[in-house]
């Protein structure tokens, strides 16, 4: 049987956090399965679309693929890869420009997000950076691309981009689907959570950095904003104790109902040191693996080498053959 291919990335801009290994970095390693194989990727190419500065970026670049490492991902089944370091995702993002329309672009709104926060440097590598997305995808024949909420829309277009080329040139790509993670997917901020947790909040207390002290995650659960109800309970309208005992089961692998019965006859006194603790045991783990990794550089080196020659195998064979559609030799 033929495996289901699977492509996912992160840009290297910062410290993910709490929401981001939950929703989507821990399920990376549970998706690495008999039955699909995964490409996982730096996306470093995407972080160009706001400035940054270079010796940050390489830093950071480093850091996220030991990050993916400690958070699970087994290089020997599924390579894991720097994408600047496989320069055909470029050359098919030129390709696949050329078959997407200016309306497409124009209804993105992350690109109407970001301009409204970047207003001093709206790019064109801001405006076309889904075509790359498309790229980063189809080129390996991904039947699935794990998103969340804010990437569905370029999932979408890399569907439609798909579609038309092989109506235009001949069946060239696979046309990918998106899946969501079924528990966890969305959590909020500890200070607003009506909010999803980012680390761009203007407030550190709002979110859990994935390296974060004990202490820290803590002192910031202990602030955590709940409601007036003295009770803990899940329910409509509880958005602070509702995003707590989210995090607590997803930490715990508790239902929702005894999560709740742990906190029977309880307040936020117990709840939110109990979540906390649930957090540290979760990511401590990670943490460690992640300074052990970083410290190994000649095997961080190689891992990454050996990832972008695996990638790039499977990325060559399908730029020749998308080359060859469109009449290029």
């Amino acid at each position: 049987m033929e495996k289901k291919i699977i492509l996912s990335g992160i840009k290297p801009t910062g410290i993910p956090t709490l929401g981001n290994y939950i929703g989507a970095l821990r399920n990376w390693r549970l998706l690495q399965e008999d039955d699909k194989f995964c490409y996982y990727m730096v996306a470093d190419l995407h972080a160009l679309t706001v400035r940054n500065d270079p010796n940050d970026l390489r830093v950071q670049t480093r850091g996220m693929a030991a990050l993916l490492l400690a958070c699970g991902i087994d290089p020997e089944r599924s390579p894991l890869f720097i994408q600047s370091h496989v320069h055909q995702h470029a050359e098919l993002s030129w390709l696949l420009g050329c078959c997407t329309y200016m309306g497409e672009l124009n209804r993105m709104t992350q690109f109407k997000d970001k301009s409204a926060k970047h207003a001093d440097n709206i790019n064109a590598g801001l405006y076309t950076y889904p075509v790359l997305m498309a790229a980063d995808i189809l080129i390996y024949g991904a039947h699935y691309v794990p998103v969340g909420d804010d990437q569905k829309q370029h999932c979408e277009l890399a569907r439609n981009i798909a579609i038309r080329f092989n109506n235009a040139f001949g069946e060239t790509f696979v046309i990918p689907e998106p899946i969501m993670p079924k528990f966890g997917a969305r959590i909020m901020g500890l200070q607003d959570p009506l909010h999803k947790m980012s680390k761009t909040s203007a407030n550190p207390n709002d979110y859990i950095s994935l390296l974060d002290e004990p202490a820290v995650i803590m002192k910031k659960f202990k602030k955590a904003v709940t409601d007036c109800e003295p009770t803990i309970a899940y329910g409509e309208g509880r958005h602070g104790c509702n995003n707590l005992l989210t995090i607590y089961c997803a930490c715990t692998g508790k239902r929702m109902e005894d999560a709740v019965d742990d906190f029977v006859g309880c307040g936020y006194g117990k709840l939110k040191p109990a979540v906390a603790d649930a957090v540290i045991a979760e990511i401590e783990p990670v943490q460690k693996e992640y300074r052990r990794l970083l410290d190994d550089t000649e095997y961080l080196d190689a891992t990454l080498a050996c990832g972008a020659e695996r990638a790039s195998e499977k990325a060559e064979q399908m730029l020749q053959l998308a080359f060859r559609r469109v009449g290029l030799r």
